[in-house]
């Protein structure tokens, strides 16, 4: 049997205020093409298919196009419900869905597999909805439930007293969560716990051949049989070096025969440039990022006028401007009332003041020329007055 396992859809978020639908689209279907090269009989999004729990109609046919291509296809779908979801309205839709379709969102489900059989016999496969410890501890009495941790351990043993009565049947769990030994980046997803990670260790997913897991946005491999295939998309900035893909997984007779990475293409490809507002505006070795998402930071001593608006007449999709002055001044201790208090003029006092809000850097001789003028003028005016 060949698998596809995917995760974080994620349909509905944004990037940096921008919709991210149409590029969704764009590779799911690159996805749809992977299940139809590759003649895939199952394909896995491992949590978080939406991106909020209400999530806009747009979505809904995002989604609906996606798994009907997928299903046209050949290939069988496997859903379960991450943290972003809703499981109800997730669940909901599920009803609306063809067969071959299956979206798995309630916990008391966790134990009954999904059964699709190849040549060589059935494969079942476990769905591990997200498990919020409070939300679900009621579900089963006199099993203790106050972590992720914890919650994980008991569906996993779930899983594997379903197994125990399928001797030599080979099976796959899909869970969203974080499992120990994952590489923290830049871009890593939101705790699915408040106040911290919870980690779920590895050998809490002992028993199925392979374990597909969702919630981490990059590529990841913990072990031969158990791996996180990231989100289709890149999200964030943190993200523009990670891979965007997606892992086919081959089970034979035996259990897991080989794991290879596919990678999806990028719709629009993530940069952060990094130089003098000036050079970013005019460098020509900058040139070839003009169509890339940009993550412009840039490094002039003194904040520049309206750099966003000036920025996107060259990188129309400009995403965010940051400042971040390169070899900023060693804080020489004195406040601003101090600063004001050894001013002597006027001039001295415009000069405090923008040594106070510009990292020590007091008015260039340009600038002192033009407070001059301003203060003359004044004066004058006053005089005459």
């Amino acid at each position: 049997m060949r698998i596809l396992h995917t995760s974080d859809w994620h349909i509905g978020r944004s990037f940096h205020g921008h919709s991210t639908l149409a590029a969704l689209r764009q590779v799911l279907d690159a996805l749809t093409g992977q299940v139809r090269e590759h003649d895939v009989d199952v394909v896995i999004v491992a949590g978080d298919v939406f991106d909020s729990s209400a999530p806009a109609a747009a979505c809904y046919s995002v989604l609906s196009d996606a798994l009907r291509s997928i299903s046209d296809a050949g290939a069988r779908v496997v859903v379960t419900s991450g943290n972003h979801d809703s499981a109800a309205r997730l669940g909901f839709q599920s009803s609306l869905l063809r067969g071959g379709i299956h979206v798995v969102t309630d916990p008391l489900s966790i134990g009954t597999p999904i059964t699709i059989a190849d040549g060589d016999g059935p494969v079942h496969f476990y769905g591990i909805p997200f498990l919020e410890p409070a939300l679900v501890r009621h579900l089963w009495t006199g099993v203790e439930l106050r972590s992720q941790h914890q919650a994980l351990a008991h569906a996993m043993s779930l899983v594997r007293a379903d197994l125990a009565d399928r001797p030599g049947e080979r099976s796959v769990a899909i869970s969203h969560c974080f499992a120990a030994g994952v590489e923290q980046t830049p871009g890593l997803e939101r705790d699915i716990q408040q106040g911290g990670l919870d980690l779920v260790p590895l050998s809490e997913f002992e028993g199925p051949d392979y374990v597909a897991l969702g919630h981490i946005h990059a590529q990841q491999k913990l072990s031969e049989r158990v791996r996180y295939a990231g989100a289709p998309l890149h999200y964030s900035f943190g993200e523009a070096d990670k891979k965007r893909g997606s892992w086919r997984v081959d089970l034979d007779a035996k259990g897991l025969a080989g794991v290879e990475w596919l990678d999806l293409p990028v719709p629009r490809r993530l940069v952060t440039l990094r130089a003098s507002l000036d050079e970013l505006l005019n460098d020509p070795i900058h040139a070839e990022h003009e169509q890339s998402w940009v993550c412009a930071q840039y490094t002039d001593a003194t904040p520049q006028p309206d750099p966003m608006r000036r920025l996107l007449a060259r990188f129309p999709h400009c995403a965010t401007v940051m400042h971040l002055p390169q070899g900023v001044r060693e804080p020489d201790g004195l406040t601003y009332a101090h600063r004001v208090r050894q001013a002597r003029t006027d001039a001295e006092l415009f000069d405090a003041f923008l040594a106070h809000v510009r990292e020590g850097e007091g008015a260039t001789p340009a600038e002192s020329d033009l407070i001059r003028e301003v203060i003359d003028d004044r004066s004058l005016v006053e005089a005459s007055a």
